[in-house]
């Protein structure tokens, strides 16, 4: 069994940074890549970021782009994001994802900026 493991959601001001780790555990074979969404009440699931486990390459939602930096350890199964200069729009429940025969997603933690 699969599980993912969200931690590092919170509130903070804008302007703010937070840091979000996501660490994959169990019979997890084959991960290609590994990743972020976001939703946000009453509004569709969209893609923050997303990495290759080989390579590290790299693509980020066009509302997140020169603020927000994913990366990745992959001998400890782990994804991150770095949120930096954030802004009340970017308050969402964000989701990992770790993508291999199929794609697994994690619970879902929450991050609100608000002054």
């Amino acid at each position: 069994q699969v599980q993912l493991v969200e931690s590092g959601g919170g509130l903070v001001q804008p302007g703010g940074s937070l840091r979000l780790s996501c660490a994959a555990s169990g019979s997890i074979f084959s991960i290609n890549a590994m990743g972020w969404y976001r939703q946000a009440p009453g509004k569709q699931r969209e893609l923050v970021a997303g990495i290759t486990r080989i390579g590290g390459s790299t693509n980020y939602g066009d509302s997140v782009k020169g603020r927000f930096t994913i990366s990745r350890d992959n001998a400890r199964n782990t994804v991150y994001l770095q949120m930096n200069s954030l802004k009340p729009e970017d308050t969402a429940v964000y989701y990992c994802y770790f993508e291999a025969s199929r794609r697994y997603w994690g619970q879902g933690t929450q991050v609100t900026v608000s002054s």
